[in-house]
């Protein structure tokens, strides 16, 4: 395509219109010397000067806009190459600019082609023109009407050269997103930079530290927009009953829920939105006088979501979509006019509020423990719900300038690559038959606690036949549509039993796919208990055993080891193994595939929900705190404890770790204990047979240990 240039055009003694000078313009022009000699001729120099500098500037300030338009690119012309309106001139010559078309070639022998018309620098003089006199009174006024013009005219420009300025348009890219590079000084890099923004040139930061434009972001596809002010329903009791949505409509009418029993949103499994524990077994206590928390390390999940992929509601809405006959009565009447508008993998709404007051809860929680002087690596990874949930949270933490205090450390999340905080995607073993133990026995409860539910279901809808596993993903419909749009006539078509029912059925899947009745539970979450480690000894990893990213681990830039507060984002599965490579017994109990136990701690609802977080603190005290809590052992020196808190309840550590004092009422563990502790979890954990090893699958109930056998 032919590009816009600009090119100097020679005048004869002043800018005049495009087309060439007529024996009218020159006349004119000459004609102007008045009777004051050369006086009067030097002035009139300097007045056409300034119109031809004038105009030049309006002719670059259209250029400028045209190129900002179009995209046209400008260049000078040689003085080979100068021309007057495409025809050679051999006078004394002054300069202008002229914007004209076409390629950059000899206009000898050319067709001269229209360009557009310059202004002209003053009227030229037109057939019954009064000339004034040089030094009349009139000439006087109407000089001074030029100048006032050429100020204004000069303002103009100086404005428009500032706009352009602002918007990076002028030489050097200098504008409003460039800024001088910082000064050297910071022990990252250059001022409060760090190796993550390689030498600051666009394209060269590290895939790693890269958060936009998103890589491997995975499948993001929006569902469809809520609308609870228009779908919410209410219990028929009247308004006594009424609870305001906060921002989900929960309190719905379930049949069999009495006074005094929880939420069943507090028992949809890794599907519940976020709530605080209930608790592990032991009481908090305060900090003992005298004692600190040194160090933070918190591992979250991210918030609410729309269903994965593979999902059985998906197949459920497309198996409804593809029905074209359904009659539907009483509580399911509402499927003659439903179908599935869910997105897919990204966060919904709640999921960001939960990331975001999660931020501000760790705020409140060990904001003292930042030092403000420093920019801290926090690491997700590259699937968007991850990357987006790390954002929200340290929005939540830090504010809408969190990057001035954070810098993302962004890991591929996808099949084959190392990533401790998607440690599945680099354990084969995980995705095979061999570590289903879990989808089995849940499979076998499902069948057991939704028969009836099947043929009441059943018997409210003709043109489709619902097999229990359909009527199961009609269950799980309705967290996913309460999350999404605040509401979903799914969730009372279940008694309370059959939402106690649904929890077990993820606590069971857990324990069997990704906890001690896993062959790969261990392994799955042994990179990070490693990281964990690490961070407490202080070295990097550069060789691990595991599913780690050797590469970012052995690097003190992408693996830090001198901050107070470290922050990770994962998923619920991968926190699970985390917590089984720890060693943390408490949740390894065998459950029963047919019947259901009672009270249990492995509640996957109170350990994985959405928004779920660990916050692993060390706490120093000035001597060895009492196990009773009764004081300080006064004789003994400064001693440092673990301490783990799951959503906002403390694990005790003496329960899973015989190396840990199990009568401490506070549930913590000195830090030489937690770690001589966690020197034997590689080997348990057979990293190598477990995710690469040639075995048979075994019944769910004959893995133990969350290794093969």
């Amino acid at each position: 395509m032919p590009t816009a240039r600009l090119r100097i055009v020679a005048v004869d003694r002043a800018i005049v219109p495009t087309g060439g000078v007529t024996s009218h313009h020159v006349t004119s022009l000459q004609g102007r010397r008045g009777r004051k000699g050369k006086h009067a001729s030097r002035r009139h120099r300097r007045h056409r000067y300034r119109w031809g500098v004038v105009g030049a500037l309006i002719q670059l300030f259209r250029h400028g806009l045209q190129t900002a338009v179009g995209g046209s690119t400008a260049t000078i012309m040689p003085p080979s190459k100068l021309t007057l309106g495409g025809l050679k001139s051999s006078r004394p010559r002054e300069t202008g600019y002229q914007l004209v078309g076409g390629n950059d070639q000899d206009d000898g022998g050319a067709e001269a082609s229209p360009h557009p018309r310059l202004p002209a620098p003053f009227p030229p003089p037109t057939p019954g023109r009064v000339q004034f006199a040089p030094g009349s009174p009139k000439q006087l006024m109407s000089r001074k009407r030029n100048n006032r013009t050429f100020l204004a005219v000069f303002i103009a420009c100086c404005i428009v050269c500032g706009i352009l300025a602002m918007a990076g348009m002028l030489p050097g890219g200098a504008g409003i997103g460039s800024s001088p590079p910082p000064p050297p000084g910071s022990p990252l890099g250059e001022g409060d930079s760090c190796p993550c923004r390689g030498d600051g040139t666009k394209g060269n930061v590290p895939d790693y530290f890269q958060t936009k434009p998103e890589f491997w972001p995975g499948p993001t596809q929006t569902g469809s927009p809520a609308f609870l002010a228009q779908t919410a329903a209410f219990s028929p009791t009247g308004t006594a009953s009424f609870v305001p949505n906060q921002p989900l409509q929960t309190a719905i009418p379930i049949e069999g829920m009495k006074a005094g029993n929880k939420s069943v949103f507090d028992m949809m499994g890794f599907l519940s939105p976020y709530q605080p524990s209930p608790g592990f077994g032991v009481d908090e206590h305060p900090l003992p006088p005298g004692a600190d928390i040194i160090q933070v390390q918190m591992l979250s999940r991210h918030g609410s979501r729309y269903p994965t992929s593979g999902a059985n509601v998906v197949s459920f809405g497309q198996k409804m979509a593809g029905a074209s006959d359904i009659k539907a009565k009483g509580d399911l009447s509402f499927l003659n006019e439903w179908s599935y508008g869910l997105g897919l993998e990204i966060l919904v709404p709640k999921g960001r509020q939960e990331l975001f007051d999660s931020g501000i809860l760790h705020s409140y929680m060990y904001s003292a423990l930042y030092n403000p002087n420093s920019k801290i690596i926090v690491r997700t990874t590259t699937q968007d719900r991850m990357l987006k949930s790390a954002e929200y949270w340290l929005t939540g933490f830090f504010g809408i300038e969190w990057p001035k205090n954070a810098t993302l450390e962004v890991i591929i999340d996808a099949p084959g690559f190392n990533n401790s905080l998607a440690g599945y995607m680099a354990c084969s073993n995980g995705e095979t038959g061999v570590a289903k133990g879990g989808k089995n026995a849940s499979e076998i409860w499902i069948q057991k606690y939704l028969k009836d539910a099947t043929t009441r279901i059943n018997d409210l809808i003709e043109g489709i036949d619902l097999t229990a596993d359909d009527v199961y993903a009609m269950q799980t419909m309705c967290p996913y549509e309460t999350v999404a749009y605040g509401f979903s006539l799914f969730c009372n078509l279940f008694t309370y039993d059959e939402w106690v029912g649904f929890g077990y059925s993820t606590d069971l899947y857990f324990a069997g796919n990704h906890g001690f009745q896993s062959p790969v539970g261990r392994a799955t979450g042994l990179g990070y208990q490693q990281e964990v480690i690490a961070r407490l000894k202080n070295h990097t990893l550069g060789y691990s055993g595991s599913n780690i990213n050797v590469t970012l681990d052995n690097n003190e830039a992408t693996f830090p080891l001198n901050q107070s507060l470290y922050f990770d984002f994962s998923h619920d599965t991968n926190i699970f193994s985390i917590l089984t490579a720890f060693g943390l017994r408490q949740f390894a109990p065998l459950l029963p595939a047919g019947e259901y136990p009672g009270h249990h701690d492995l509640t996957v609802s109170h350990i994985t929900p959405f928004g779920a977080r660990l916050d692993i603190e060390i706490i120093k005290a000035p001597h060895p705190v009492k196990k009773d809590r009764t004081g300080y052992v006064r004789d003994g020196g400064e001693t440092k404890y673990v301490h783990f808190v799951l959503n906002q309840r403390t694990l005790p550590l003496g329960r899973s770790l015989p190396e840990c004092d199990s009568e401490r009422l506070d549930g913590w563990c000195e830090l030489d204990k937690f770690l001589e502790a966690q020197e034997k979890m590689e080997a348990l954990a057979k990293f190598d047979q477990a995710c690469f090893g040639d075995y048979a699958a075994v019944e769910y109930g004959k893995v133990t240990d969350g290794a093969p056998l």
